[in-house]
């Protein structure tokens, strides 16, 4: 997820060149943790193969041209642009709009998301998408600029299958020359709690600020009950790196 804060720069430049080159788009930085771009290299290593990267917008142009209004609990379109988006026009280009089974990472104790992705397939059990194109100079697609709906995907679920929990993938990774972040997703993701984001504010400053400097922008804030400048003064004692659920249908924590 790409923000165009230098606030928030990605310090290996070198590095933040080959991200670029994958996604064939300007890489400032990101909104999430930068040890998570480390991950990606590494499996890439690990795995032996390449691993094909994609981006939408920048979570800037999310804000202030696709909601209104601050995502939330209520409005969670956020992941739609940032993930969802760019990840079906990927599978659109590649598969030539023919569906596809893919595999989704959800754990056994996150079976609740399981049934909710679930129960919003159509009838021949595949996810529909409303998408839409950029214009082509060439007049690559028909009905550019228009919404297209598309079914596209038919989520399996490998993890609950095989009772694979949180636990057993630390243990699998544990003794890997991979690097993971204790948290993916946003540093600011709405779904988690005062108290988790207040650590995020400490561990991650510039990226947490970068959340709150958007409640000032006069389009609501991120949580119902508090806003983000409040939640960097909390003080907080308890461990809030324990684990949390999210049951956002989408993005996983």
């Amino acid at each position: 997820m790409r923000t165009s804060d230098k606030e928030c720069l990605f310090k290996d430049r070198v590095l933040a060149q080959r991200v670029e080159d994958r996604i064939q788009k300007p890489f400032i930085g990101t909104l999430e943790d930068d040890t998570i771009i480390h991950t990606m290299f590494d499996l890439e290593q690990y795995l032996g193969k390449r691993i094909d990267w994609v981006s939408g917008i920048t979570f800037e142009d999310v804000v202030d041209t696709k909601g209104g209004w601050l995502p939330s609990l209520h409005r969670r379109y956020c992941t739609t642009w940032l993930k969802i988006d760019p990840i079906a026009h990927w599978w659109f280009e590649k598969f030539k709009a023919k569906p596809i089974k893919m595999n989704i990472g959800y754990r056994i104790n996150e079976a609740s998301r399981a049934k909710t992705m679930l129960n919003s397939t159509n009838k021949n059990g595949l996810s529909v998408y409303e998408m839409t194109f950029e214009k082509h100079k060439k007049g690559r697609h028909k009905g550019l600029n228009k919404w297209v709906s598309v079914a596209w995907r038919k989520p399996l679920f490998p993890l609950i299958e095989d009772g694979v929990d949180k636990v057993d993938i630390q243990n699998f990774w544990k003794d890997k020359p991979v690097r993971f972040a204790p948290l993916n997703n946003c540093v600011g993701c709405f779904h988690r709690s005062a108290a988790l984001l207040k650590q995020q504010s400490i561990e991650h400053p510039n990226k947490f600020q970068w959340f709150a400097d958007q409640e000032g922008k006069g389009k609501g804030t991120w949580k119902k009950d508090i806003s983000y400048t409040k939640i960097k003064k909390l003080n907080f004692t308890l461990n809030v790196f324990e684990s949390e659920g999210c049951n956002s249908g989408f993005c996983g924590m």
